[in-house]
This record gives C-alpha cells, structure tokens and sequence, in this order.
C-alpha cells in the first residue's frame, strides 16, 4: 500500500507543526505550506526528517493559500511529486485583536482571506482524487464559540470567517461523503502553542471548566481521530477541544 499523503496548511509552526510531526511519526508522507515562516520551516522539515531518517517524505513550499491560483499550484506540485493528497488540513488561520469600529477594510478583508477562502480553494482542488481513490479526510479548523455566533467586539471578521467554516465544512461534508470523503472541524480554545502570550493564557485558566490550559498534544490527537478509519463514519461535525470553554 502507497504511503498516505497529507497536506497541513500552517505546519511550520504551533498545532500544524505538531500535526506535522505526528503523522512522520505515524509513517505519514507530508507536505506543509508555509507563508512568511522560513526559518520555522526548515527546523520542522529537519525535525521530520529525523524521525523519518528520509527527505523523500517531506516537502515545504512557500505559498499564499489566499490566492485562488496559488493554491491551485500548490496541490499540482505536491500531487505530481506523490501522484495523490488524501488528508487535507487546513490549518492556517492568522487574526488580529483591533476594535471593530477602527478595523481597516484590508484587516477585514485579509480575515477572510486568509481563514476562510483557503479552505474553499484548496478543497476544491483536492476533491477530485479523493473522489477517484473513494477515500479521503479533510480536517478544518475554526474555534471554540464559533457555533455560539455571539457577539466579538475585538475579533469580528476573524470570528465570522471561522463561523463559516464550520458552514464551508458542513457543506463539503454533505457533497463529498457519497465518495468516502469526511469533512470536519477541529474547535480549539486555549492552546498553548506559542501564539499567545504566557499572561494572556493565564488570564483565561479561571475561564476553562478543565481549569488548565490546552496543550497541542489535545488537538493532535483529535486528528488522528478524525483521519483513521475509526471516524469513517465521523461527517460534518465540529470538536470542541477547548476543556469546556466556548460552550
């Protein structure tokens, strides 16, 4: 059986680093896209290669997912280098905290952008083999509270793109499960995986039901869920993984 092909969108840093270095692990093929983080990049796809003792498992392109036709070349390139892609992770999700009145209309913009049209792109280009092998996993990610559609003063574009992606994931779920294809979404809340600052996170514990913070380890292993063949019948849902908080 061929090698399991994984393209993670944002895995040179955080959660998509750790997905990343899980699926080498797991004897995964992975290829990661990255946007401005070149030195992140190259200590992860040494990092895979270490554990796979192999460069002919790994690849990292420089690539802006928002861009429609970017991403379309970014799917040729890793499909004609392993001929398929059968896990899609969308994991690139960039924000900024500005109060809602004072947002720019390229902030607003660049939220969806950058968190919401990938998954469209980069779905819509990969759907075709999955369709063709009957076997598929894309994996989505949002955030905790995104289903609540509740009010967000500081984070207003960034949350209402997340929210669309559980209604995008939803969609793809419905189009593609006739194929063998699941579609879900991954919820994180407070994670630490270095994009936050320490206080902040520490603000929040008393915010948490669990009453600590996430580690990416929970997210991880929320992934493998969704991606082995004990979630094949696993379509169109969206996982909290926040300890409680967001519900």
């Amino acid at each position: 059986m061929e090698r399991r092909v994984a393209l993670i969108t944002g895995g040179a840093r955080g959660i998509g680093k750790a997905i990343a270095m899980q699926l080498a692990r797991d004897g995964w093929t992975i290829a990661i896209c990255y946007r401005t983080s070149q030195d992140a990049t190259q200590h992860t796809v040494q990092a895979i290669q270490n554990i796979q003792s192999t460069d002919d498992n790994i690849l990292a392109v420089k690539c802006d997912v928002s861009d429609a036709e970017a991403a379309k070349a970014l799917v040729e390139q890793v499909q004609g280098t392993w001929n398929r892609i059968d896990a899609l992770i969308n994991c690139a999700g960039p924000y900024h905290r500005v109060p809602l009145l004072e947002e720019t209309v390229e902030g607003w913009n660049a939220m969806f952008q950058n968190n919401l049209h990938p998954v469209f792109y980069l779905s819509r280009e990969i759907a075709e083999g999955m369709k063709e092998r009957r076997w598929g996993r894309i994996i989505n990610f949002s955030m905790a509270n995104a289903d609540q559609m509740i009010a967000q003063t500081h984070v207003t574009a960034h949350y209402i793109a997340k929210s669309g992606v559980l209604i995008l994931t939803r969609s793809l779920a419905k189009t593609l499960g006739p194929y063998g294809i699941t579609v879900n979404a991954i919820s994180p809340g407070f994670i630490d995986s270095g994009s936050a600052p320490a206080e902040e996170l520490a603000t929040m514990v008393k915010r948490i039901p669990a009453g600590y913070i996430g580690d990416v380890s929970d997210t991880v292993s929320a992934v493998k869920f969704l991606l082995s063949d004990e979630a094949r019948y696993v379509n169109g849902t969206n996982i909290h993984v926040s300890g409680g908080w967001g519900i």
